[in-house]
């Protein structure tokens, strides 16, 4: 026998074939990472039901006049969104209860009367004139963070609350216009009272 011979043989005495696969163990580790997920999510579901259930002293969320008056500015629903609302100030604290938490498209009117938010697939509502605080350009509201002045933060009294509703159009040179106009319609109702 040849060297090489001697150094092969103990290589040929070996296992011939591969290890074969645990699948009770690996199914067993599958069924395991499924029932963990399914955890979490139950988990973030009740916590965003606790959250609605701690905000449940919101009143109803008023819905549009009959007669609202003419259109002074309109965002189509094709290029806007409705991101949430929180607490004024506090642009981590989301507001879920009455549906304010609720991410969707959103047709905005403002009139005389106030802004009137319709959201298809999601609850409408309607904020008084008389309501509106402040409208601001930010950069983020909880769960959606953008450039700078890319979101368009009406603040608004409801009840004993102020919040923040965060509005973002397609076309994000229409938000200076409504920050205008908004906060025009805002200084001569406060300079009225």
């Amino acid at each position: 026998m040849t060297p090489a011979t001697l150094l092969a043989a103990p290589l040929a005495d070996g296992k011939k074939s591969a290890e074969v696969t645990d699948w009770a163990a690996r199914v067993g580790w599958l069924v395991g990472l499924v029932l963990f997920i399914a955890l979490v999510y139950w988990l973030m579901r009740e916590g965003w039901k606790w959250r609605g259930t701690l905000q449940g002293d919101l009143p109803e969320l008023p819905s549009a006049p009959d007669e609202p008056g003419e259109a002074r500015l309109t965002l189509l629903s094709t290029s806007g969104r409705y991101h949430g609302s929180t607490t004024a100030g506090q642009w981590l604290d989301r507001i879920v209860a009455r549906g304010l938490g609720t991410r969707s498209r959103v047709e905005l009117s403002l009139t005389d009367a106030g802004l009137d938010v319709v959201r298809p697939g999601a609850a409408d509502f309607f904020i008084p004139l008389a309501q509106l605080r402040e409208a601001r350009l930010d950069k983020g509201i909880a769960g959606k963070v953008l450039t700078e002045g890319g979101l368009l933060v009406v603040t608004w009294q409801h009840g004993e609350r102020l919040i923040d509703s965060g509005f973002r159009s397609d076309h994000a040179a229409e938000h200076t216009e409504w920050v205008d106009t908004l906060n025009n319609m805002i200084n001569k109702t406060e300079g009225a009272r």
